[in-house]
Formats: structure tokens, C-alpha cells, sequence
């Protein structure tokens, strides 16, 4: 089969060929659009997940989809070690760009890029009336608005504005936040807050994230409120419906046909699981010799199917863990693949819990494993505990 042809695309946040499965959630982010754009109350939205089941295809598909409708968008991906300050700034600075010119007033959006540049700039840790870092706005920073110091201040009053300016044009505006799980406490509390104050004045202003299945957590831990404030939507493998359809529609596009054989082998093969349904299509693909693709080619596509998995979807991880840190996931693979409890895998280990808890926080802010509840953990990757049976210990 021609390999140029071929139409699977695995990769990070790469958008495939079909996005099947996920009517639902395209819908709910639809009705939210149609409520903002209204003026009627709406809550932001939180999509949770595992890795590889297509959160970030999601954020990327309800960004174009605001897009279309004329908002203003801006997307940042959090990182542990940063505040979202500067993020922030930068992608309401992005949506602000995207509505100026057909905003009649320049006055307005220069006022508010006035207060948008005082916001970036306003670094708690720099000296008072210093700062480490200046945002490309051409207009001078204000004063006395969301430049405080104080986050959770700043934040709201800066999303108050850009709301107000959304208001003047009639429509809204999106900000898209992906590895949300990794935003700073203090920061994710001063981003519930903005989004509580948003909610109360129904400004068209929504924030929406991604991450991983311990995020609804992590807000709840902020604010209480949280539980309230944001619609969350699960996102999980796709059923056999939609995995078939993931394969068979783009194949017929370039007019290749499977037989009910390979797609019962790959369904079992990908477990449903998005990432997996294009790298073991990809693989059947380039190794059958012809139109329809069989059970068989499925079954001498598998081996390089997982042996790429092996090195970059689970090896690059595995990599990233010190000695430590791969004995307690070996130990977590022994007890099982659903959420495990601590205790047994510190009895797996001959150790006391407490004794674990650097290793175990250590994994869980790299991104490796998640708390499912208290005293369970679980791994963030699907079939990772497959892959470490299969590791020498």
C-alpha cells in the first residue's frame, strides 16, 4: 500500500483523519458557544482523560469551533514550574488581536491592552515598580487595574475587561488552558475565582481546560466551589462503533477496505483507545500489500506497532523516571493495572508507606501517575502497566 497515502496520523495533539466518538462533547462546547454568545449564565468546561484519548484534539477542534463564530481565542499549556501570569497575558493578548479590528473604539482596546501590559508585568518577585519581563504592547502600562500583585485579584479584574470588550462586539471569548492538573495552587485558586466572579456577572468569558483524571481534584482542593463552576466532561476510549469508524472512514476516502477480521484484531489491538486506533492503523496500512487490509496484516503489523509505542509513547516516559521512581511503577504493574492501593504496593516493596511518598509525589508531578482517590493510584498512560511486565525489573 502506498505509505504516502496512508491517512492515520499518530501524534501529540494531532488532530486524525476522523474525529469519531466525540459528538457529545462537540455538541455540549456548541451549546455553551450559543448560551454566551445569548448572554445566558454558562459555566466554563473541564475535559479529563488519560493520556492518548484525545483531549488535546478536543481543546485544538472547540478553539477552531470559536473561532468560527468570531471570538476572540488564546491557548496556553501550563507548566509546574511557571505561574500563569505571563501565559495568560499572552493569550488574552492573542484573542484581543483577534477582535481589534472590527472594534469601532481603539480607544477601548487600547485601554484595555494598557491594562493587559500592567497585568504581565506586575512580578511579585521582582522589586516594587520592576519587573523581569515586558509584553510586546505598544501602548503604556495602566494603573490601578489588575495590577495589584495579588493574582487572584488581578486575574479577575483583567478577565472582567476582556469580557467588556467581548460585550461591545457581541460576541465572546475562549481561553483554552491544556495540562491544566499542572497549574500552581495558588494559581489555580486565583483562576477559580476569576471564573466564580465571570459566572456571577455573566460576562462572555469561558475558560477551558484539559487534564487528567485527578484534575477535578485539584480545583475542588482549591475552591470549593469548583464542583459548581465548570461543566466537566470524562473523555475515555471509543467504543467499537466509533474505533471502527476512526479506521474504516478515512481508508475509504483513498478506497481501501478492511475486512470485519482486522477490525475485530485492531479493535483488540487499540483497546478503543485513540492514539493506539492510529498507530496500529498506521502500521496495517504500510505493511499490507493490498486493498482489504486483514486479520493477517494486522497481525504482522502489531510487532512494529508496539514496538514504536514501546519507544515513543512509553519509553520516553519510562525515561524520564529515576531508579526509584520505575521500582515503585514495576511495583504498581505487579499489584495490577486498575487503581492500586499504596499500601500493597509498599508491601510489594518491603517499605513503609511514608517511605514512599517522595517516589510517589515525584511521579505524580512528572505526569506518570495520578491519585484516583485517596490511598489508590493509577498511571496516567493506558497499557503502561502492560509495557512494565514486559521491562526487565
Amino acid at each position: 500500500m502506498d505509505p504516502v497515502r496512508n491517512p492515520y496520523a499518530p501524534g501529540a495533539g494531532q488532530r486524525p483523519p476522523e474525529l469519531a466518538g466525540r459528538d457529545r462533547e462537540l455538541q455540549q462546547f456548541e451549546v455553551v458557544l450559543e448560551r454566551v454568545a445569548r448572554g445566558r449564565p454558562e459555566r466554563s468546561m473541564v475535559l479529563t482523560g488519560l493520556r492518548g484519548v484525545g483531549k488535546t484534539v478536543l481543546l485544538n477542534t472547540f478553539k477552531s469551533m470559536a473561532m468560527q463564530r468570531l471570538w476572540g481565542t488564546g491557548k496556553i499549556e501550563a507548566r509546574p514550574e511557571q505561574s500563569i501570569r505571563r501565559s495568560v497575558a499572552a493569550a488574552l493578548h492573542m484573542a484581543i488581536r483577534e477582535l481589534a479590528p472590527r472594534h469601532r473604539a481603539p480607544e477601548r482596546i487600547e485601554e484595555f491592552l494598557g491594562v493587559l501590559k500592567a497585568f504581565a508585568m506586575r512580578d511579585p518577585g521582582a522589586a516594587k515598580g520592576t519587573s523581569h519581563w515586558s509584553p510586546a504592547i505598544d501602548v503604556p502600562a495602566g494603573r490601578g487595574r489588575a495590577d495589584s500583585g495579588d493574582l487572584e485579584i488581578d486575574l479577575t479584574e483583567l478577565f472582567v475587561d476582556a469580557a467588556s470588550v467581548a460585550t461591545d462586539l457581541g460576541v465572546g471569548i475562549a481561553l483554552f488552558i491544556d495540562e491544566m492538573q499542572d497549574i500552581q495552587a495558588p494559581d489555580i485558586s486565583a483562576l477559580c475565582a476569576a471564573c466564580h466572579e465571570l459566572s456571577q456577572s455573566g460576562g462572555p468569558l469561558i475558560v477551558v481546560g484539559a487534564g487528567l483524571p485527578h484534575l477535578p481534584g485539584v480545583l475542588s482542593a482549591s475552591k470549593s466551589y469548583s464542583e459548581r463552576l465548570f461543566r466537566y466532561a470524562r473523555i475515555d476510549r471509543l467504543d467499537r462503533e466509533a474505533a471502527d469508524l476512526a479506521l474504516i472512514a478515512p481508508a475509504e476516502r483513498e478506497q481501501v477496505e478492511f475486512t470485519p477480521d482486522a477490525l475485530d484484531a485492531l479493535y483488540e489491538a487499540a483497546d478503543g483507545y485513540p492514539y493506539f486506533v492510529q498507530a496500529y492503523g498506521k502500521v496495517a496500512w504500510d505493511l499490507a500489500p493490498r486493498s482489504p487490509i486483514t486479520a493477517d496484516d494486522v497481525r504482522v503489523a502489531a510487532p512494529e506497532a508496539e514496538e514504536e509505542l514501546a519507544v515513543g509513547f512509553f519509553g520516553s516516559r519510562y525515561e524520564r523516571a529515576t531508579p526509584a521512581e520505575r521500582d515503585y511503577m514495576h511495583a504498581m504493574a505487579s499489584v495490577g493495572d486498575e487503581p492500586v492501593p499504596t499500601a500493597d504496593v509498599a508491601e510489594l516493596l518491603g517499605r513503609k508507606p511514608s517511605s514512599l511518598s517522595p517516589a510517589r509525589d515525584s511521579l505524580i508531578k512528572k505526569g506518570l501517575i495520578y491519585s484516583a482517590e485517596r490511598g489508590l493510584i493509577a498511571f496516567t498512560v493506558p497499557h503502561f502497566g502492560r509495557f512494565l511486565r514486559a521491562q526487565p525489573v
